[in-house]
């Protein structure tokens, strides 16, 4: 398991594109007008327009994990709130959120 995810929320995605290409030196893999992603040495970075449906106002990083009904049930049983439950956002590819204690948003992210 590891953080190989992090997303962006953005209020321009035009400039904020333009300075994540700048910053990778390549263009990105997706570009759509709901979100743009580059990968990076095996790490994906996106930029979410607004926030996207979840409302995101900071980044989150999101762990790859194996199971991820599993894991939402040990992080909640560890003492995590969950944020937004598990979501099909296409492809197979499932995400979930929760918060620490401390109200830090995190993600895990299993592919199918």
């Amino acid at each position: 398991m590891s953080v190989k995810t992090v997303l962006h929320p953005v209020s321009d995605l035009t400039a904020a594109k333009a300075v994540y290409t700048a910053l990778i030196g390549a263009s990105p893999q997706v570009d759509e007008p709901y979100y743009v992603g580059f990968d990076v040495a095996g790490q994906h970075i996106g930029l979410v327009p607004g926030g996207g449906p979840q409302g995101m106002t900071s980044p989150v990083a999101y762990w790859h994990v194996a199971d991820i009904e599993a894991t939402l049930a040990e992080v909640t049983a560890a003492g995590a709130t969950v944020k937004d439950p598990v979501s099909d956002v296409g492809g197979g590819r499932l995400v979930a959120t929760f918060t620490d204690p401390d109200g830090n948003v995190l993600g895990i992210l299993q592919d199918r």
